[in-house]
């Protein structure tokens, strides 16, 4: 069965940096345009950061561009989401998903509804 699993997630204190993973399991990723979305306790799911197929462009929303860092390693088949600087307000769970994409186009943003494939996620707490 086709699966995105996320990881990295945990207890942070503010300042502080994590990184999360994105591995997807029977497809390779190389050629996917993937997302990553959080929710917050009593919030909308809201995006975070993409990165198109064959790493065409980037995307990040305007809360952490300068902080967090988005990333695609081939070889394993993953794509990380480098989080610096980490506020309270970056609590939430962080879900990545992944969207199959037309080749040498920059898809970023990409609409929540149209990705394929998503991920269980993975919970990130900022506290001191």
């Amino acid at each position: 069965q086709v699966q995105l699993v996320e990881s990295g997630g945990g207890l942070v204190q503010p300042g502080g940096s994590l990184r999360l993973s994105c591995t997807a399991s029977l497809f390779t990723l190389d050629s996917y345009t993937v997302g990553w979305y959080r929710q917050a306790p009593g919030k909308e799911r809201e995006g975070v950061s993409c990165i198109s197929g064959h790493d065409v462009g980037t995307y990040y929303a305007e809360f952490v561009k300068g902080r967090f860092h988005i990333s695609r390693d081939i070889a394993k088949n993953t794509v990380y989401l480098q989080m610096n600087s980490l506020k309270p307000e970056d609590t939430a769970v962080y879900y990545c998903a992944a969207v199959d994409s037309a080749p040498m186009v920059d898809m970023c943003p990409v609409m929540q509804y149209e990705y394929a494939y998503w991920g269980q996620g993975t919970r990130v707490t900022v506290s001191s």
